[in-house]
Formats: structure tokens, C-alpha cells, sequence
């Protein structure tokens, strides 16, 4: 396994972009990163979904960059590869430890996909320094069932979003068209290493998969093509979050539909929808969430000693 995270980074295909540039060499690839650990934020967050959050908080750790383009992401911030911090492995294990001090219920990785070869080697770090909470893999959904195997026994908890039931729409919105079974090849491979979930007495999970849909205004029928996929192919295996909390951050004057909140008839289709279908272990959102002051400050917090 150490082999194959190390020459990975020599013609990265880590993700199914399949750059195959020298990232160790300072090459960048879709990702907008080399192979250098770059991080933004690691804090307690009180937003995740209640069995991560509970009431001491999820562990987050924001890495910079991304291997999709989203144009409505509320993390655009740090998407492109800026606002980061570059530290080493053994820098990470010891905020995964700090997190942990803080009574973190989990950590949890969020936009890990392009910096898995050094988040692997942290994880293994902690783990021999005491880390024993959970680890949670928050992704884009948009992965490597290659990179996800070799990440097998290191995460706990898989948490991937399941953005597009449709293609055109997934290259029209995040620049990418295969969108749709690589997420489902993905998601099959995450189920076959965390097949069943697991909560502990408070009900905080701690093994398992959470599979994410954030509702978009003016596309109620991709969501129905996602619920309808899950339902029929996954839906004994996973929990469910349905998401109303999409913010309009800018102008899109191709897309003049994103240039709104879903209204509360859009968002009560779909969850109407999914309860339909049969879904109970489902979470489902207060539109309130649905402002920019609950998207974090990537200010380093928590990242440098």
C-alpha cells in the first residue's frame, strides 16, 4: 500500500480525472495542487449531520482544492488551491490529536480526494499515538474505486455526496461528464467496506455511509433520478441527508435558476418524494442553514502551532 501512495503522486490518477502529472515534481494537476499537504481550517463544527456533530461538534479539516468545478460551491474559497497552509504528516496526525483533546466526535476529512496519499500516512500516525475516533471521508463523490480500496480499514465512515443523476447537468455545473457512474462505482465500493452502520450509545455513528443530495433550485428532477438510483440499488445500506441548504454566492447568467434559494414547495417535493420511496433513515434540513454565515472562515484556525 505505501508503494502504491507513493508512485501514484508520480502520474497521479488518483482521481478519475486521471491527470497523470508528476505532482511530486511541483507539477499541478485538476486539483489545482501538488503533492505538498495543503490545509485551510481544523475546528470543531456544529453543522455536520446530528450522528457527527452531536453536541461536541465534528472534527473538521479543510483541505484546499478540488477535483471538481462546482459553480454554486460554497467552499470556492479554497477550491481553486488557495487559502492553505502546507504542513507535513506528522503535523496533521497531531491536529487529528488535537481534535480528538477537544472532544471532537469524529474527524472529519473534508475535499480529502487529491491529498489522500498524505492524509493515509497521518491517519496511520495518529491511530499509533492514540487517535480511536472515527474517521470520515466528506467527498464530492467524484472518486477513485482505486484510491477508495487503498484506503480501506483507515476510514470509518464514508460520507460522499451524490450530486447528479444526470450527466449534461454534472458538466454543465461541476465540469465534469461521467459524473454519474463514477459516483455510483464509488459509492458501491465505499458500501462494500462499511456495509452496515454503526452507532454508539449516544447515537453518534461511528461506522458506516452517509450519502449526501443537496437539493438545487429549478432541478427537481435530477434529485428524483439520485433518490430513485439509491432507492432502488443501496437505500438498506446508507443514511440519507437531503440538503436545502444551497446559498446563491454570485451571479449566473447562464444558469439564472442557481441565482436562488429553493423555495419551500421545491424542497418538500423531494423529501415527499423520498419518504415515498420508502427512505426512513433519512435526514432532512431547516431552510435556515441556508445562508453564507454558516460557511466556515478559512483563516488557518486550528492548522498552525
Amino acid at each position: 500500500m505505501e508503494a502504491y501512495w507513493q508512485n501514484v503522486l508520480e502520474s497521479c490518477t488518483l482521481c478519475p480525472r486521471n491527470c497523470r502529472v508528476n505532482r511530486r515534481n511541483g507539477q499541478i494537476g485538476y486539483c489545482q495542487e501538488t503533492a505538498d499537504l495543503s490545509v485551510s481550517r481544523a475546528s470543531l463544527h456544529m453543522w455536520e449531520e446530528p450522528c457527527l456533530s452531536g453536541k461536541e461538534g465534528a472534527g473538521t479539516v479543510f483541505f484546499t482544492g478540488c477535483n471538481l468545478r462546482c459553480i454554486y460551491c460554497q467552499n470556492a474559497e479554497i477550491a481553486d488551491g488557495n487559502h492553505g497552509a502546507h504542513i507535513t504528516p506528522g503535523r496533521l496526525a497531531e491536529i487529528f490529536l488535537e481534535l480528538q483533546e477537544q472532544k471532537a466526535n469524529n474527524i472529519d476529512l473534508v475535499t480529502p480526494t487529491h491529498h489522500t496519499p498524505t492524509i493515509a500516512e497521518a491517519i496511520t500516525l495518529a491511530k499509533k499515538q492514540g487517535l480511536t475516533i472515527p474517521v470520515v471521508y466528506n467527498c464530492g463523490g467524484y472518486e477513485s474505486t482505486e484510491t477508495l480500496r487503498n484506503l480501506e480499514g483507515l476510514i470509518d465512515i464514508w460520507m460522499p455526496d451524490m450530486k447528479y443523476g444526470e450527466n449534461d447537468l454534472a458538466r454543465k455545473l461541476s465540469g465534469v461528464s461521467d459524473y454519474v457512474e463514477i459516483s455510483r462505482q464509488a459509492l458501491t465500493e465505499m458500501i462494500r467496506q462499511q456495509p452496515l452502520p454503526v452507532f454508539d450509545e449516544r447515537g453518534i455513528m461511528q461506522k458506516g455511509v452517509l450519502v449526501r443530495h443537496l437539493v438545487l433550485p429549478g432541478h427537481l428532477k435530477n434529485s428524483r433520478i439520485v433518490l430513485d438510483w439509491l432507492w432502488e440499488n443501496v437505500s438498506d445500506h446508507i443514511w440519507l441527508s437531503l440538503m436545502s441548504q444551497y446559498t446563491p454566492l454570485r451571479a449566473f447568467p447562464d444558469t439564472p435558476e442557481l441565482e436562488r434559494r429553493i423555495t419551500k414547495r421545491e424542497y418538500e417535493k423531494i423529501t415527499t418524494y423520498a419518504l415515498n420511496l420508502g427512505f426512513t433513515n433519512a435526514y432532512i434540513q431547516d431552510r435556515e442553514v441556508a445562508k453564507d454565515s454558516f460557511i466556515p472562515a478559512f483563516d488557518l484556525t486550528g492548522i498552525l502551532k
